[in-house]
């Protein structure tokens, strides 16, 4: 029958095998340490305590409609997105914007985005003359 043999000494003798396996034990306890700390200080840990988006900001619920160029259907695109105020419209990058348009399909392809944050700007300082002015002068908009 043949044996297998580990040598487990270093080259000075000394036994090797139970200090790095101590080593790797502490390691793996540290690790499961940290990772039960970083879930319980990050909410990992509470998943029946999640409120869901829509609900979380019911109280901030804009008619984005009053943006020209946005009707009932692209209001209901944003809202999907997360848009749900004047204020988070007004940040909103162009891009973000026409990328919600575009996943929407072909029939939005002919709305521009261009203007509606900074119109948002506007009815989110409460500027409704100003805003009210130049969509007078906008067409869908633009």
């Amino acid at each position: 029958m043949l044996k297998l043999a580990v040598n487990t000494t270093a080259c000075d003798g000394s036994d090797v095998f139970f200090p790095w396996l101590l080593w790797l034990l502490g390691a793996f306890l540290l690790g499961l340490l940290l990772g039960w700390l970083l879930k319980q200080l990050f909410g990992g840990g509470n998943d029946d305590k999640v409120v869901p988006v829509a609900a979380a900001i019911d109280s901030v619920k804009d008619d984005l409609t009053k943006v020209e160029g946005i009707g009932p259907k692209i209001k209901g695109l944003l809202n999907n997105d997360g848009i749900w105020s004047f204020k988070q419209l007004s940040l909103a990058s162009t891009v973000r914007l026409q990328k919600i348009l575009d996943d929407a399909g072909s029939a939005y392809t002919i709305h521009n985005p261009r203007t509606w944050a900074a119109q948002a700007k506007l009815a989110d300082e409460g500027n409704w003359e100003e805003l009210k002015i130049w969509q007078d002068h906008l067409k869908g908009g633009l």
